[in-house]
């Protein structure tokens, strides 16, 4: 008898799953922060154009990865959804 767990497509695909929820929570907590200390360099107390439009590239890239991660959440639930049915 082997200790090995086997794991069926359904549980790495459920795995799978709950990592990217996790990314997307912390992504999402982390990309309001860094919004709010971006207002400082973009027109606030320590502004710098320069560096508020660095902020705002990088911004802009964890806004295409949020909507990224969101579309892979939606394509897997349907595929566990459908094995499920």
């Amino acid at each position: 008898m082997s200790d090995i767990e086997t794991k069926t497509k359904e549980d790495y695909l459920n795995d799978v799953l709950s990592q990217l929820k996790e990314i997307r929570h912390y992504a999402k907590s982390n990309t309001e922060t860094l919004s709010a200390q971006w207002l400082a360099f973009d027109s606030g107390e320590f502004e710098d154009k320069e560096l508020a439009g660095k902020v705002d590239s990088l911004l802009n890239a964890q806004g295409k990865l949020h909507d990224d991660v969101e579309a892979a959440i939606a394509d897997i639930e349907i595929i566990i959804n459908k094995s499920a049915s």
